[in-house]
Protein backbone atom coordinates (compact mmCIF):
# COMPACT_ATOMS: atom_id res chain seq x y z
CA UNK A 1 0.00 0.00 0.00
CA UNK A 2 2.86 2.38 0.85
CA UNK A 3 4.50 1.78 -2.52
CA UNK A 4 1.24 2.40 -4.35
CA UNK A 5 0.62 5.64 -2.42
CA UNK A 6 4.13 6.91 -3.14
CA UNK A 7 3.70 6.18 -6.84
CA UNK A 8 0.40 8.06 -6.95
CA UNK A 9 1.87 11.08 -5.13
CA UNK A 10 4.87 11.15 -7.47
CA UNK A 11 2.64 10.95 -10.54
CA UNK A 12 0.37 13.75 -9.28
CA UNK A 13 3.42 15.92 -8.67
CA UNK A 14 4.69 15.25 -12.19
CA UNK A 15 1.24 15.97 -13.67
CA UNK A 16 1.09 19.30 -11.83
CA UNK A 17 4.51 20.15 -13.23
CA UNK A 18 3.37 19.10 -16.71
CA UNK A 19 0.44 21.53 -16.46
CA UNK A 20 2.74 24.36 -15.31
CA UNK A 21 5.14 23.75 -18.20
CA UNK A 22 2.24 23.73 -20.66
CA UNK A 23 0.96 27.06 -19.32
CA UNK A 24 4.48 28.49 -19.45
CA UNK A 25 4.88 27.48 -23.09
CA UNK A 26 1.67 29.27 -24.09
CA UNK A 27 2.30 32.32 -21.90
CA UNK A 28 3.05 35.74 -23.42
CA UNK A 29 5.06 37.00 -20.44
CA UNK A 30 8.48 35.50 -21.01
CA UNK A 31 9.99 38.96 -21.11
CA UNK A 32 8.63 42.43 -20.33
CA UNK A 33 9.98 45.69 -21.70
CA UNK A 34 11.81 47.85 -19.20
CA UNK A 35 9.98 51.10 -18.42
CA UNK A 36 13.28 52.98 -18.69
CA UNK A 37 13.82 52.02 -22.33
CA UNK A 38 10.41 52.30 -23.98
CA UNK A 39 9.51 55.43 -25.92
CA UNK A 40 6.36 56.09 -23.89
CA UNK A 41 6.96 55.42 -20.17
CA UNK A 42 3.35 54.44 -19.52
CA UNK A 43 3.37 51.74 -22.21
CA UNK A 44 5.04 48.35 -21.99
CA UNK A 45 5.36 45.23 -24.11
CA UNK A 46 5.33 41.60 -23.06
CA UNK A 47 6.55 38.83 -25.32
CA UNK A 48 6.40 35.07 -25.29
CA UNK A 49 7.62 32.36 -27.62
CA UNK A 50 4.77 32.83 -30.06
CA UNK A 51 3.17 36.26 -29.54
CA UNK A 52 3.85 39.81 -28.42
CA UNK A 53 1.36 41.91 -26.49
CA UNK A 54 1.73 45.71 -26.45
CA UNK A 55 -0.18 47.35 -23.58
CA UNK A 56 -1.26 50.98 -23.84
CA UNK A 57 -1.62 53.50 -21.05
CA UNK A 58 -5.37 52.83 -20.95
CA UNK A 59 -4.71 49.15 -20.20
CA UNK A 60 -5.72 47.89 -23.63
CA UNK A 61 -3.85 44.73 -24.66
CA UNK A 62 -3.35 43.92 -28.33
CA UNK A 63 -1.67 40.55 -28.77
CA UNK A 64 -0.52 39.43 -32.18
CA UNK A 65 1.47 36.50 -33.44
CA UNK A 66 5.04 36.97 -34.55
CA UNK A 67 5.28 37.51 -38.28
CA UNK A 68 8.70 35.89 -38.29
CA UNK A 69 8.07 32.49 -36.72
CA UNK A 70 10.69 30.85 -38.95
CA UNK A 71 13.11 33.76 -38.98
CA UNK A 72 13.25 34.39 -35.24
CA UNK A 73 16.46 34.40 -33.25
CA UNK A 74 18.24 31.10 -32.82
CA UNK A 75 17.70 30.92 -29.07
CA UNK A 76 13.96 31.56 -29.45
CA UNK A 77 13.57 28.75 -31.98
CA UNK A 78 15.63 26.44 -29.78
CA UNK A 79 13.49 27.29 -26.74
CA UNK A 80 10.32 26.56 -28.71
CA UNK A 81 11.66 23.17 -29.74
CA UNK A 82 12.78 22.30 -26.20
CA UNK A 83 9.43 23.25 -24.66
CA UNK A 84 7.51 21.23 -27.25
CA UNK A 85 9.80 18.25 -26.64
CA UNK A 86 9.25 18.63 -22.90
CA UNK A 87 5.47 18.54 -23.36
CA UNK A 88 5.63 15.49 -25.64
CA UNK A 89 7.90 13.66 -23.18
CA UNK A 90 5.51 14.51 -20.36
CA UNK A 91 2.57 13.06 -22.28
CA UNK A 92 4.46 9.84 -23.06
CA UNK A 93 5.67 9.55 -19.46
CA UNK A 94 2.13 10.02 -18.15
CA UNK A 95 0.80 7.15 -20.28
CA UNK A 96 3.63 4.81 -19.28
CA UNK A 97 3.31 5.71 -15.61
CA UNK A 98 -0.44 5.11 -15.59
CA UNK A 99 0.10 1.66 -17.11
CA UNK A 100 2.82 0.90 -14.57
CA UNK A 101 1.08 1.99 -11.38
CA UNK A 102 0.57 -0.79 -8.87
CA UNK A 103 -3.05 0.22 -8.26
CA UNK A 104 -4.08 0.18 -11.93
CA UNK A 105 -5.24 -2.93 -13.76
CA UNK A 106 -5.35 -1.60 -17.31
CA UNK A 107 -3.15 -2.97 -20.08
CA UNK A 108 -0.61 -4.87 -17.99
CA UNK A 109 -1.00 -7.66 -15.45
CA UNK A 110 2.64 -8.76 -15.08
CA UNK A 111 4.10 -7.16 -11.97
CA UNK A 112 7.65 -6.96 -13.33
CA UNK A 113 6.53 -5.23 -16.52
CA UNK A 114 4.45 -2.73 -14.54
CA UNK A 115 7.52 -1.80 -12.49
CA UNK A 116 9.57 -1.32 -15.65
CA UNK A 117 6.88 0.86 -17.22
CA UNK A 118 6.60 3.05 -14.12
CA UNK A 119 10.39 3.43 -13.84
CA UNK A 120 10.63 4.32 -17.53
CA UNK A 121 7.89 6.91 -17.09
CA UNK A 122 9.77 8.47 -14.17
CA UNK A 123 12.98 8.65 -16.20
CA UNK A 124 11.15 10.34 -19.10
CA UNK A 125 9.64 12.85 -16.66
CA UNK A 126 13.19 13.75 -15.60
CA UNK A 127 14.22 14.26 -19.23
CA UNK A 128 11.19 16.49 -19.82
CA UNK A 129 12.08 18.59 -16.81
CA UNK A 130 15.65 18.98 -18.04
CA UNK A 131 14.42 20.14 -21.47
CA UNK A 132 12.16 22.81 -20.02
CA UNK A 133 14.84 23.88 -17.53
CA UNK A 134 17.37 24.38 -20.34
CA UNK A 135 14.86 26.35 -22.42
CA UNK A 136 13.82 28.70 -19.62
CA UNK A 137 17.38 29.23 -18.38
CA UNK A 138 18.71 29.87 -21.89
CA UNK A 139 15.98 32.43 -22.61
CA UNK A 140 16.59 34.17 -19.27
CA UNK A 141 20.33 34.30 -19.93
CA UNK A 142 19.79 35.99 -23.32
CA UNK A 143 17.38 38.56 -21.82
CA UNK A 144 19.84 39.34 -19.04
CA UNK A 145 22.78 39.63 -21.43
CA UNK A 146 20.90 42.09 -23.68
CA UNK A 147 19.73 44.14 -20.70
CA UNK A 148 23.23 44.68 -19.32
CA UNK A 149 24.91 45.12 -22.72
CA UNK A 150 25.65 48.87 -23.18
CA UNK A 151 26.13 48.35 -26.91
CA UNK A 152 22.72 46.75 -27.47
CA UNK A 153 20.61 49.26 -29.43
CA UNK A 154 17.29 47.41 -29.37
CA UNK A 155 14.52 47.43 -26.77
CA UNK A 156 15.72 46.09 -23.46
CA UNK A 157 13.54 43.63 -21.60
CA UNK A 158 13.32 42.26 -18.09
CA UNK A 159 12.53 38.73 -16.94
CA UNK A 160 8.83 37.93 -17.18
CA UNK A 161 6.59 35.98 -14.83
CA UNK A 162 6.51 32.97 -17.14
CA UNK A 163 10.22 32.32 -16.61
CA UNK A 164 9.81 31.93 -12.85
CA UNK A 165 6.78 29.73 -13.46
CA UNK A 166 8.84 27.65 -15.89
CA UNK A 167 11.65 27.19 -13.38
CA UNK A 168 9.19 26.01 -10.73
CA UNK A 169 7.51 23.62 -13.17
CA UNK A 170 10.85 22.18 -14.31
CA UNK A 171 11.95 21.48 -10.74
CA UNK A 172 8.65 19.79 -9.90
CA UNK A 173 8.88 17.87 -13.18
CA UNK A 174 12.24 16.36 -12.20
CA UNK A 175 11.24 15.77 -8.58
CA UNK A 176 8.14 13.85 -9.67
CA UNK A 177 10.22 11.70 -12.00
CA UNK A 178 12.85 11.05 -9.33
CA UNK A 179 10.26 10.06 -6.71
CA UNK A 180 8.48 7.78 -9.17
CA UNK A 181 11.72 6.05 -10.17
CA UNK A 182 12.86 5.65 -6.55
CA UNK A 183 9.53 4.10 -5.55
CA UNK A 184 9.97 1.49 -8.28
CA UNK A 185 13.54 0.73 -7.20
CA UNK A 186 12.44 0.28 -3.60
CA UNK A 187 9.85 -2.22 -4.73
CA UNK A 188 12.46 -4.15 -6.71
CA UNK A 189 14.77 -4.36 -3.67
CA UNK A 190 11.91 -5.59 -1.49
CA UNK A 191 11.01 -8.30 -3.99
CA UNK A 192 14.63 -9.39 -4.33
CA UNK A 193 15.16 -9.67 -0.58
CA UNK A 194 11.98 -11.71 -0.25
CA UNK A 195 12.96 -14.17 -2.96
CA UNK A 196 16.56 -14.45 -1.79
CA UNK A 197 15.72 -16.07 1.53
CA UNK A 198 12.62 -18.01 0.47
CA UNK A 199 12.36 -21.71 -0.30
CA UNK A 200 10.22 -23.31 -2.92
CA UNK A 201 7.14 -25.29 -1.94
CA UNK A 202 7.86 -28.90 -1.07
CA UNK A 203 11.58 -28.32 -0.37
CA UNK A 204 12.95 -28.25 3.13
CA UNK A 205 16.19 -26.73 4.31
CA UNK A 206 19.22 -29.07 4.52
CA UNK A 207 19.56 -30.78 7.90
CA UNK A 208 22.68 -32.07 9.56
CA UNK A 209 22.77 -35.34 11.54
CA UNK A 210 25.63 -36.59 13.67
CA UNK A 211 26.30 -40.34 13.99
CA UNK A 212 28.68 -41.92 16.47
CA UNK A 213 30.39 -45.19 15.60
CA UNK A 214 33.35 -46.83 17.43
CA UNK A 215 34.23 -43.61 19.25
CA UNK A 216 34.37 -41.74 15.97
CA UNK A 217 32.08 -38.87 15.07
CA UNK A 218 30.72 -38.83 11.54
CA UNK A 219 28.77 -35.88 10.21
CA UNK A 220 26.51 -36.24 7.21
CA UNK A 221 24.22 -33.87 5.40
CA UNK A 222 20.95 -35.03 3.90
CA UNK A 223 18.16 -33.23 2.24
CA UNK A 224 14.58 -34.30 2.72
CA UNK A 225 11.79 -33.39 0.42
Amino acid sequence: MASSASQICALLLALAAFTIVLVTTMSNRWRISSTATVLVPTDWISEGLWMECPVTALGKVQCKKFSYLLSADTHIQACRALMIISILLGFIATVLSLLGLKCTHVGLSNEDRKVKFAATGGFIFILGGLCSMVAVSWYAAMVTAQFFDPLYAGTKYELGDALYLGWAGSILYMLGGIFLTCSCKGKKREKYSGSKYGYSVGQAAPQKHIYTKNSETVTSTKEYV
